[in-house]
């Protein structure tokens, strides 16, 4: 009984990293779509570089967190899995066909082995 809520607990925050990685990417690309439009956006308007300057350099300085970000979380899912090792019952736990984590949504269910 306790191996499975520890094995469930697990799975959840193997899940749950796999989609916070996935947010992360996501907003990178919404931003990088962004400053794409607003620089057509400009060049449309034909008005200075310097005008709305300073909102394209915050938004560059929120890019720059957002890749930060997204190295933190790579690094926090590798300590996770360096952790795994010592937590008993999860030693030998593959999820599915092998990967160390579980697949990204559209997936067959999945089950735990041992």
């Amino acid at each position: 009984m306790r191996k499975q809520v520890i094995e469930n607990a697990a799975f959840e925050v193997a899940t749950q990293i796999r989609t916070v990685e996935d947010c992360i990417e996501e907003a990178l690309v919404e931003i990088a779509d962004l400053q794409s439009k607003m620089l057509r956006a400009r060049a449309t308007a034909g008005i200075a570089t310097s005008t709305g300057h300073a909102a394209f350099e915050q938004l560059a300085t929120t890019l720059q967190a957002l890749v930060t970000a997204r190295g933190g979380i790579a690094n926090c899912h590798g300590a996770l899995l360096d952790a795994k090792q010592f937590i008993p019952g999860l030693r030998t736990v593959s999820w599915g066909d092998g990967q160390e984590c579980p697949p990204k949504e559209g997936a067959n269910p999945l089950r735990v082995v041992a």
